[in-house]
């Protein structure tokens, strides 16, 4: 039975190789296999020249060729790791996708060949966020985001000790401390400009929910005990506050999903702004029946 794999999406742009290399040194700390998987994007109205299949080959081995120097620039960085490539072919959203199937990650660049300047997140790298079977993660921002805590958004929805899980393993595993966020948002009447946020919240309010939250993280604390803990309680939206630590955290955990969401969706909208505008890498850990990322 093959070992899960992380797995990272390469196409030789620089989004790219900086996923190649956080995935590397992801691969490193968990002692994980790392799979560098191409994806050809053949276009299939145009076969109909190709008699022969020479253009074809020629794009498979020029593919050949990016999964090769990616694995040499992953060797640069964890030359001990165990590295495959592979090159697939397809739209390539779909195909990886299907790829990140029994895979315990999936890492991905925030935009990759025919993304434009201007954008934040290319739609691959969104739809495959919103749509793998496994944790997925969007390298973007800072490239040296190797220093401060890892950030994690916790709710109470039933998906949260698996994001606590993959937090606190993210955590220690990078000897860092973990920054628990808790946003509370006040009702529609202040959004309307009808009360002021002194006439909504109370001390009362927010002691009580920085009780939860001490609660809630009380089992992961007495499980890692070697990681140390900051709370961090907001009345701003959770996604403006985790970008904003974002700025000084090597790396955001959040759920696929928060309340509010639409059903049948597999990315909240905090998970998406995220996507789009922080400043370190962000894993987006899958609901139950999911693969977990705590591995």
């Amino acid at each position: 039975m093959r070992t899960p794999a992380i797995v990272v999406a390469v196409d030789g742009t620089e989004p790219s190789r900086a996923a190649v290399r956080w995935a590397a040194r992801e691969a490193e700390l968990r002692k994980q296999p790392l799979l560098l998987t191409h994806v050809l994007d053949r276009d299939w109205a145009g076969t109909q020249y190709d008699v022969d299949g020479r253009h074809f080959e020629t794009a498979r081995r020029f593919g050949e060729g990016i999964a090769v120097r990616a694995a040499q620039e992953a060797a640069t960085v964890a030359s001990a790791i165990e590295m495959d490539t592979d090159v697939l072919t397809g739209d390539p959203a779909a195909q990886l996708i299907i790829a990140s199937e029994g895979e315990d990650l999936l890492v991905l660049g925030s935009r990759g060949r025919g993304g434009f300047a201007g954008l934040h997140l290319g739609s691959v790298s969104q739809r495959v966020a919103m749509h793998a079977d496994c944790p997925v993660v969007v390298v973007r921002g800072r490239t040296d985001a190797g220093k401060g805590p890892v950030a994690v958004g916790v709710d109470d929805n039933g998906s949260a000790d698996r994001v606590l899980e993959a937090a606190f393993t993210a955590a220690r595993a990078r000897c860092t401390s973990l920054t628990a966020i808790r946003s509370y948002l006040p009702s529609v009447l202040v959004y309307s400009g009808h009360l002021p946020p002194a006439q909504v919240y109370s001390p009362e309010q927010d002691q009580a929910e920085r009780a939860n939250l001490t609660t809630q993280l009380a089992p992961w604390r007495e499980k890692f005990p070697d990681v140390p803990v900051e709370i961090l309680l907001s009345h701003d939206s959770a996604a403006a506050v985790l970008v904003g630590v974002s700025r000084g955290a090597q790396l955001v955990v959040v759920g696929s999903r928060g309340h509010g969401v639409i059903a049948g969706t597999l990315l909240g909208s905090t998970g998406l702004q995220l996507l789009h505008h922080a400043d370190c890498p962000v894993l987006i850990v899958r609901p139950h029946g999911k693969r977990d990322s705590g591995r």
